[in-house]
């Protein structure tokens, strides 16, 4: 019992004051005294009788401390709490910071922090935990400007295993949640309490900047922040060696609260690490981004993982232009944190395919929805009674509609219109798709976006868009899925211009059944991917009748790749689950443009060159992407600046280089990818250059087979990627002569529909072309849904007969652009869909035993792919190979024995 009172009491001595000052001193000159609920007007004690009010402070360091050198212990971690507020003359808000001075050698850790007001009280939260108890342990209270008192209700700092719920406030309490600070840290001295101890200013100078010397700019966190200045180059900046500190193939993040100063209100700052290897060139890697201002500190968060060892690592701060200043308040890389995997979502009767809206049918009139801001609502007659094409597969039962619908007048603002809200029909991580007919009014000028929209505590997401007419019902498309839970949920129809009526009939929301689709696509499946197969066993001697004979399929011959990329070559084991699970590829940035020639006339090809080495002597074809790219931000800052005719000349010495260069090596080629997305080439050099991009690449490589490649086409999302809009343009390229082979759909999908995503192959199935999806991934935090949804992409692909392979945008931790989309841990294990990939992989691989029947015959349906026969006889063992290819007709193998 003693040790157990011993571990959960709170080591502050006196924490409410009711001692007086007992325990507590003034911290550096200021004044305390005690009070009650008459000393200060309007301000009474929160949780005793009694606060303490530091004043006459000069400094903002200045503040209220009790010494903790024979309370605290090693190595047990303390959450720490106060009660505090603020008393000044006028009106304001400061922070007040929890701090730990540790002497001998002197170092400060802050603890908390939290934004306090002359209002009211406010709860300081965070954790203490020291790994060795040093000379001194100093736990103060600091923070507000000179002149403001700090006052203190309570303080309490317990071990964390021994908790209640601490001091709290009779109003509403301010809470912040702080980094873990036993975390393992990478950067030494991360937040310069140490001064500028393991920094250096790379080509530039670096200082230390406390509190007291900046009345003009206080740091975020500590009493410190370093100043980077004298910057003649945009990649110069604060710098620390982490040589020997890192491993390969662990997640690390990286966390920096920086700002600028100068003469413009914001810049870039970038994170960047500069790793050398003997005998190889020097690599930099941005470990992360963000737009920093004058006016606050921005956190810079990043991730990344060192496939191998470097001989030197130093990582720095860049990015702002010469001249304008980088503050550092702190700087930290740490090993990423792996929670255990969330279980699979379960859902409560979710009732699929039956629309959680209320009154859709608008049987009851209006009752459940109501306008959005300023706009009025009434019914009309004359809507389709049929549902919209893509949810037909989706509903539980097929109804006739009332051909009601909701006619929305007097719209201000684009965001106007019908709305509903649905907070308590939602369910968390269940897919729904959206559905409706939309059709716009008089006053517009041609065709309208309207877009099916919903606000989860305020964000906007979209929920499906499409241009709609006045003439004309349009069908909207789309899918949402939540992952968090929400406080207010509403679905609303926005977009039309200001004054332009908008109908809106049948607005569906549907949870969506995956499992039922599954079955069908497996039956679709085997009429598309699969070919009989007759064995036919001949010998003039012997038995031909009971011969037992095993198939094993050695290679299913559908392509099914990967991105790569030159850096994840040098783990072994990335390299090694590529060439196991993937039989095409793509790079995923080093045939780009922007990594070829980042600056006129300076040319980069070494890293495609090794990647075209790596693919040739493993036998692997790759998909060229991308010559162009017609989105203005995804082009070079020197190409921007050129006159017409020279970025004629660029453009034509582009293909020249680049396609002469890869004679034969690449199988297609993405010519000018996003061009539903963006118009630089076309604003720059007019229409006819497009198709002349792709008559010179022909010209230069005519075996590659040239595609268009987009974005959004088939989820629903975005008007102007619609199937439609891609149909039109791949018209309007052949029209014009461009020699477009095939259609790509990247595939970087949210809440993927199989019936929306069938729908969209079937509307481009027209053309003719081949269809690819070639950037697929998919994103969840719960890895279950996340496999859920690739499967979905990877059958709907599979089982279309249009489709002709699929590229993934990356398989492996830490080597993808999108959080939470990988099937392989930087520790080599699977995440589900990891593990669901491997099961579609090895469900689409045909195996085969059986006996002959008199004829000396045997029969199996197989999909494409090459095979291994095995026939057992009583004289011994025959061994034969074939090619399965696609055909109408039973493939006939004659094996003799």
């Amino acid at each position: 019992m003693g040790n157990q009172a011993e571990c959960s009491k709170n080591i502050i001595v006196n924490p409410n004051f009711d001692k007086g000052l007992q325990g507590w001193s003034a911290s550096y000159g200021s004044t305390l005294s005690i009070c009650d609920l008459n000393s200060i007007v309007g301000c009474r004690p929160c949780n005793g009788k009694h606060y303490v009010s530091a004043s006459k402070r000069s400094q903002s360091w200045q503040g209220v401390e009790q010494n903790l050198t024979v309370s605290v212990k090693p190595n047990v971690k303390y959450k720490v709490s106060a009660i505090v507020r603020i008393s000044a003359p006028w009106e304001l808000e400061a922070d007040i910071l929890a701090t730990l001075k540790l002497e001998g050698p002197n170092s400060y850790m802050q603890l908390g922090r939290v934004k306090a007001s002359k209002k009211e009280w406010v709860k300081l939260q965070g954790t203490l935990l020291v790994r060795k108890v040093p000379e001194n342990v100093i736990f103060y209270l600091e923070g507000p400007p000179p002149g403001v008192d700090l006052l203190v209700d309570s303080v309490q700092i317990k071990p964390e295993d021994h908790l209640d719920e601490g001091p709290s406030t009779k109003s509403q309490v301010q809470d912040r949640a702080f980094p873990d600070v036993d975390a393992v840290k990478v950067v030494h001295n991360s937040s310069f309490e140490d001064g500028l101890q393991h920094w250096s200013g790379r080509f530039c100078k670096i200082s230390l900047c406390e509190v007291m010397h900046n009345p003009v700019i206080r740091p975020c966190k500590g009493r410190y922040f370093a100043v980077v200045s004298n910057r003649t180059a945009s990649w110069q900046g604060i710098q620390q060696e982490l040589t020997g500190r890192l491993e390969a193939n662990i997640s690390y993040d990286v966390n920096a609260e920086v700002r600028i100063r100068g003469k413009i209100s914001t810049a870039e700052v970038l994170a960047t690490l500069l790793i050398k290897k003997k005998h190889s060139e020097e690599k930099y890697i941005t470990l992360g981004r963000v737009e920093a201002s004058t006016e606050d500190w921005v956190c810079l968060q990043g991730r990344f993982i060192l496939p191998s060892l470097p001989d030197q690592a130093i990582t720095y701060l860049e990015g702002p232009a010469p001249g304008i200043d980088i503050l550092v308040d702190s700087f930290s890389v740490c090993p990423t944190p792996h929670p255990k995997p969330s279980p699979p979502p379960t859902y409560e009767d979710p009732k699929f395919g039956v629309n959680i809206l209320q009154n859709s049918n608008l049987l009851r009139g209006l009752d459940h929805w109501y306008g959005l801001g300023s706009c009025s609502v009434e019914l009309g007659f004359g809507a389709p009674k049929v549902s919209p094409p893509s949810a037909r597969d989706s509903l539980q039962c097929q109804t006739a509609f009332s051909g009601k619908y909701i006619l929305t007048t007097g719209r201000k603002f684009t965001w106007e219109g019908p709305a509903q809200t649905i907070t308590k029909s939602i369910q968390l991580f269940l897919p729904y798709q959206v559905s409706a007919w939309v059709r716009v009014g008089e006053g517009g000028s041609g065709v309208q976006k309207v877009n099916v929209a919903l606000s989860i505590d305020g964000q906007w997401v979209t929920g499906g868009e499409v241009y709609a007419a006045v003439n004309s019902w349009k069908e909207v498309a789309g899918s949402f899925r939540l992952e968090n839970e929400p406080k207010e949920v509403m679905v609303y129809v926005q977009g039309p211009s200001p004054q332009v009526d908008l109908m809106v009939a049948n607005l569906q929301i549907l949870p969506v059944d995956r499992t039922s689709r599954m079955n069908a696509l497996k039956s679709q499946t085997e009429k598309v991917r699969k070919r009989d197969v007759l064995i036919e066993l001949q010998s003039p001697s012997e038995p031909l009748s009971s011969v037992t004979v095993e198939v094993k399929q050695t290679k299913n011959s559908f392509p099914i790749g990967s991105c790569i990329n030159r850096y994840s070559l040098d783990n072994q084991d990335y390299v090694d689950f590529f060439l196991k699970h993937f039989n095409y590829t793509v790079f995923e940035n080093e045939l780009k443009w922007q990594w070829n020639e980042p600056s006129q006339g300076t040319y980069n090809y070494a890293d495609a060159d090794a990647l075209c080495d790596f693919c040739s002597s493993h036998d692997i074809p790759v998909r060229g992407h991308c010559i162009f790219w017609e989105v203005e931000h995804n082009v070079q800052t020197w190409l921007k600046n050129l006159s017409k005719n020279d970025l004629a000349m660029a453009v034509q010495n582009r293909v020249v280089d680049l396609v002469s260069r890869y004679y034969g090596q690449f199988q297609h080629y993405d010519v000018n990818n996003e061009m539903l997305h963006g118009n630089f080439y076309t604003s720059k050099l007019g229409p006819e250059i497009i198709p002349h991009m792709f008559q010179l690449t022909h010209q230069f490589d005519p075996s590659a087979v040239l595609f268009v490649n987009d974005y959004h086409v088939e989820d629903g999302r975005d008007a102007d990627s619609s199937p439609e809009e891609y149909i039109l343009q791949i018209q309007n390229l052949l029209s014009q002569g461009a020699l477009v082979g095939g259609i790509g759909l990247q595939g970087h999908s949210n809440v993927p529909i199989g019936a929306i995503l069938c729908q969209t192959l079937d509307k481009l199935s027209v053309l003719g072309l081949p269809i690819w999806l070639t950037e697929v991934d998919v994103s969840s935090s719960n890895e279950f849904v996340r496999a859920d949804d690739l499967e979905v992409v990877l059958r709907e692909a599979y089982g279309h007969p249009e489709v002709e392979g699929i590229i993934l945008w990356g398989f492996w931790e830490g080597c993808m652009s999108r959080d939470k989309a990988h099937l392989v841990n930087c520790d080599k294990t699977l995440t589900e869909a990891g593990k669901r990939f491997i099961d579609l992989k090895e469900e689409w691989m045909s195996n085969f035993v059986g006996n002959s029947d008199a004829q000396g015959q045997i029969q199996f349906r197989g999909f494409y792919g090459s095979y291994t026969v095995t026939v057992h006889t009583s004289s011994g063992v025959v061994e034969e190979q074939f090619e399965l290819i696609k055909g109408d007709d039973p493939l006939i193998v004659k094996i003799g024995i």
